[in-house]
């Protein structure tokens, strides 16, 4: 009989993806099919293992992809499997997450399960909003409530007195449409008209947008710009600490929506660095590398080569890898080395090994190519050269549909190319996923780093907008900056 499986129900937290626990990260990367909502982050996805299942289970306002109960029945089947099962929930699961009923479906099929917390949208969006839920001066409780129910009307039933008398903060989740009702209510019940209020939306990412007012204004305001969910309603005095204490707005790039074009993982490093200074970043496409057979010639003659061209900083490390693995001395080596990038340098300098930038090779006599599939050229002077690949990168087809919805609820203005090699793959890929390329970019900026990069999308057809004056990130975000002025 098989051992049955894990369920780790994971708070995934309220969207920046460095919000995440460590536990949830943990379980994340061990897990071999996640289950995941609309709300958790698609980018904490990136951290599962490349063979993990990912299954939909989102709900959107116009549609249900996956009911409850079906996600109940899911978990459980996945379980029996023998399978590591992570059920990924924005927020926390037991803050209006259904995280019980699903810990007391598995419960009843004794089915093993841990249940992880998050860091919940109404603490966290009104942080990164610039207001503390609770203060010294303006508010000792408060309160997270839900702005529906199972009633017909989807209206809340609530003890409206005990809210608008005893809570000093409340924070009313997903509730725009009955944003009416909930201010209506409370000032029934005894809030003055003129208490704060501020709206939410896609708190902690960076297109997070407020809308602030009264109990008495509130409506109006929200109607007059179409505020939608997701949002968090935050109604209380301390609110008015907002314009002294906000500071994730304050950041350099916030509120920008970026497209990064991806050909590894060091581009992933850029995208970090975006995202800590307040942007949005969304990269495409998604990578799978897998594992290939190594010649067993070239490791035998590796000390018969002359020089050896690492194409990118990945394969450089794999290199060193593959050796060690067939139990080659290093010392064996009497090649010199060569290289595109600086990253590439820095993996050969932390080794302590000296390269030559690969415009410098001349003739360069019995050569070696050392890299991945789909860079394996080297435009020389028509010099024969061998080839060790040292992996299969495709684009990983699974991350298509998660990409696709990643799209549809942003609103993107700047479009970056990292690197000359980044601009096919990304058509390419783009074109795989049904899209027009050239129609997703027509009213965004263009952003190419370097003139070979620049000169590579051009060749595409693409208009370039913005070269920055140097290939790093500094250099890049002065770029973006000055396209935000």
């Amino acid at each position: 009989m098989m051992e049955k499986g894990t369920v780790y129900l994971v708070g995934a937290g309220p969207g920046d993806v460095r919000l995440i626990t460590v536990k949830g990260k943990e379980a994340i990367q061990q897990a071999q099919v996640i289950l995941y909502d609309r709300l958790a982050n698609p980018k904490l996805l990136e951290f599962a293992p490349a063979d993990c299942e990912l299954i939909y289970c989102g709900k959107l306002p116009d549609r249900h992809t996956l009911r409850q109960e079906g996600i109940n029945e899911l978990l459980v089947a996945k379980a029996k499997e023998g399978k590591r099962v992570v059920r990924l929930k924005g927020g926390d699961p037991g803050v209006f997450g259904r995280g019980g009923e699903e810990a007391a479906a598995l419960a009843e099929h004794n089915i093993p399960f841990e249940i992880v917390p998050g860091i919940t949208s109404g603490i966290a969006a009104s942080t990164y909003a610039g207001i503390p839920v609770t203060h010294r001066e303006y508010g000792t409780s408060f309160a997270v409530v839900t702005a529906h129910d199972k009633s017909e009307d989807g209206k809340p039933s609530l003890k409206w007195k005990g809210l608008a008398d005893s809570i000093d903060t409340i924070a009313f989740y997903m509730g725009v449409s009955n944003l009416p009702y909930i201010c209506e209510n409370l000032m029934k019940h005894g809030k003055a008209p003129d208490t704060p209020v501020i709206l939410i939306q896609w708190g902690t990412y960076g297109r997070q947008k407020t809308v602030e007012g009264t109990l008495a204004t509130i409506v109006e305001k929200v109607a007059a710009i179409q505020f939608s969910n997701p949002a968090i309603t935050l109604v209380g005095e301390v609110v008015s600490v907002r314009d002294q204490i906000s500071w994730f707005e304050k950041k350099p790039l916030f509120g920008r929506q970026i497209l990064l074009a991806r050909t590894s993982t060091t581009e992933s490093k850029v995208a970090e660095q975006l995202t800590r200074l307040g942007a949005d970043v969304i990269e495409f496409p998604k990578w799978k590398k897998t594992a290939v057979n190594i010649d067993k010639k070239i490791i035998e003659n590796i000390h018969t080569y002359d020089s050896i061209l690492f194409a990118s900083p990945e394969s450089a490390m794999d290199f060193f890898t593959i050796l060690f693995n067939h139990g080659i001395d290093l010392r064996r080596i009497r090649a010199d080395f060569f290289v595109h990038s600086k990253k590439s340098m820095k993996v050969l300098n932390e080794r302590g090994l000296l390269a030559k930038w690969a415009d410098e090779m001349g003739h360069p006599g019995s050569l070696l190519l050392v890299g991945e599939n789909h860079h394996l050229q080297h435009k020389g002077d028509g010099e024969a050269y061998d080839i060790m690949m040292t992996g299969e990168k495709q684009i990983d087809g699974q991350f298509m549909p998660v990409f696709l919805r990643m799209l549809e609820e942003a609103h993107l203005d700047t479009l970056i190319f990292p690197s000359s090699a980044s601009v096919k793959p990304f058509m390419e890929g783009l074109k795989a996923c049904g899209l027009d390329a050239y129609k997703l970019i027509e009213d965004i900026k263009v952003v190419c780093m370097g003139s070979k990069t620049s000169l590579a999308a051009q060749d595409a057809g693409i208009t370039v907008d913005y070269v920055p004056k140097e290939r790093n990130v500094n250099s890049l975000v002065e770029c973006l900056k000055e396209i935000g002025e």
